[in-house]
């Protein structure tokens, strides 16, 4: 059975689904989006929605569950990455960051350190803006995770 690409979409940046939608039309790839409110599939592709019941962690829990060795999960949450890396699942993050086990864990550190900052009253400021250099890294590492999974 060919991969699945399993898609955080709560929080997913506009432009990393209109990457995906597009190589799901030019590659044949299945893209499932999964999230907390209803997502209409773009009607090009092998895409399709999942709809989740409302709740913080209700998609990662479906996404984690579901998600099988081979298959690329696409998110932010370092929690929901740390769930599917040891299945074998690749994780790529919207900036074009590849996950593995030892990334991981130093993401787990970081945002740990970071959330010790905010409870102690430290303002640590959020993301930067999803820009055309986040775009084409992550662009770049899907081509490279489809290509090898082809």
């Amino acid at each position: 059975m060919p991969p699945t690409i399993w898609v955080d979409a709560d929080a997913a940046p506009r432009p990393v689904k209109e990457i995906l939608f597009r190589a799901s039309e030019r590659r044949g790839v299945k893209i499932v989006l999964v999230a907390n409110m209803w997502l209409r599939p773009p009607g090009i592709g092998d895409v399709t929605s999942i709809q989740v019941a409302a709740g913080p962690d209700e998609a990662d829990n479906h996404i984690a569950e579901e998600a099988q060795p081979g298959d690329l999960v696409i998110t932010q949450d370092i929690p929901l990455a740390a769930r599917c890396v040891p299945k074998g699942v690749a994780v790529i993050q919207p900036s074009g960051r590849v996950l593995d086990q030892r990334s991981i864990d130093e993401a787990l550190s970081m945002r740990n350190f970071m959330e010790s900052l905010r409870d102690a009253g430290q303002v640590t400021g959020g993301p930067p803006p999803y820009g055309q250099k986040q775009k084409q890294a992550f662009s770049n590492a899907l081509d490279r995770w489809i290509t090898k999974n082809s």
